[in-house]
């Protein structure tokens, strides 16, 4: 989620999410790392197999829904623990409308153990890792059969993916999705469109909490450094740089750059913070803490963006106008960029273009769900004040 000020831009912050972010100015760096995008079909019997303890994720399964990690052991280890929990207690899991919240009987006795598992964990790393696990394992549980893996939308009613022009973004520019488990698999989540359209190459997804994913990010943090990567949310402690100024001045400073966007190998990272604004401040507090941790600062220069807002407002409203979807956000960076004489000729105008139309198709999709389902089209607006 991004804000954009009617008065002045959106402000976002060089580092590295989200919870990964930066890339190295170095000419003898290597070229990023790719991964293999798993199928994004939905899972068949073949992917999902008994073990001892009950129903087991693959890795196959876990990568359709457009993750590039390693199946996270936690998660793993909660839904062996939710199945053993099934065959203890004989009672049926089962799964609320929202297909990631536990309910009935189960859910109760669930609630209770969790809870207590919770409290004896005394280290808050710790804490995070349960909590971020948990809510993704009930989230792939309760999805099976009912989500497209690759648009999250219900796949016998609303699946959009035959609307959606896929695209290559150009080569120099990285996004990382850092997104809180809670957004994860929800339907109205406009971060998943970036690698829908761009693939998972060019728009990586990083779960907040979950070691592997962080891993892999910080990885590409670290070996790029911290000059290479900007972090797009508001912060509102440090003065904030336009990206005409905060681009110019680090490629007119970097005498390796020219190279750098001739060879397009060594992208600029951009970490865009997906979640809900209430939970946003504790994951940009994550990120500070492990940019310090890697570099010695907390406090990273920010830039900000001028875009306006997106049209998905009229459907999921901000606490304010002046706030966008992390897709928006992502659409006015690559236009921003566009303008730039050093970026103008790799045609960020279109890929920002059919990253808009995505979100057109998103918008309309969750607008006919709603009015099949005898719902509003529309949402009350939320007060602008008492954001965090």
């Amino acid at each position: 989620m991004l804000s954009v000020s009617a008065t002045r831009p959106l402000t976002f912050k060089i580092s590295l999410p989200p919870p990964a972010f930066s890339l190295r100015t170095h000419m003898e760096s290597p070229p990023r790392t790719h991964f293999t995008s798993a199928s994004h079909s939905p899972q068949t019997n073949a992917d999902i197999k008994d073990t001892s303890d009950g129903l087991a994720i693959t890795l196959q399964e876990w990568q359709g829904w457009g993750a590039v990690s390693p199946l996270p052991a936690k998660v793993v280890e909660i839904v062996n623990d939710l199945k053993l929990l099934e065959k203890t207690t004989e009672v049926q899991m089962s799964f609320s409308g929202h297909r990631g919240k536990l309910e009935g009987d189960f859910g109760m006795q669930e609630n209770k153990k969790h809870r207590a598992t919770y409290q004896a964990l005394g280290d808050s790393e710790k804490k995070l890792q349960f909590f971020s696990a948990r809510q993704i394992a009930c989230r792939l549980l309760g999805s099976r059969g009912y989500l497209c893996q690759k648009c999250w939308l219900p796949l016998e009613e609303d699946c959009m993916c035959s609307k959606v022009k896929p695209s290559s973004l150009w080569h120099g520019i990285r996004f990382w999705l850092y997104m809180h488990p809670k957004d994860f698999l929800r339907q109205n989540n406009t971060g998943k469109l970036l690698w829908q359209v761009f693939g998972v190459e060019s728009a990586t997804l990083c779960l907040y909490g979950i070691a592997e994913d962080e891993e892999i990010m910080w990885n590409a943090c670290k070996t790029a450094g911290k000059d290479r990567v900007w972090c797009l949310y508001p912060n509102k402690n440090v003065a904030t740089k336009s990206v005409q100024d905060a681009l110019c001045q680090e490629i007119s400073s970097d005498p390796e750059c020219n190279t750098t966007m001739k060879n397009e190998y060594k992208p600029l990272n951009f970490i865009l913070i997906d979640g809900t604004w209430s939970n946003s401040a504790a994951m940009f507090n994550r990120l500070k803490e492990k940019t310090k941790s890697v570099w010695g600062v907390e406090d990273l220069p920010c830039i900000s963006l001028s875009a306006g807002v997106s049209t998905m407002h009229k459907l999921r409203p901000q606490p304010s106008w002046d706030r966008t979807c992390t897709a928006a956000a992502a659409i006015g960076l690559l236009s921003e960029l566009q303008i730039l004489p050093q970026f103008s000729s790799y045609g960020l105008d279109k890929q920002s273009e059919v990253l808009e139309n995505a979100v057109d198709v998103l918008l309309d999709a969750l607008t006919a769900r709603r009015l099949r389902m005898g719902r509003s089209i529309t949402r009350r607006l939320r007060p602008s004040g008492n954001i965090r």
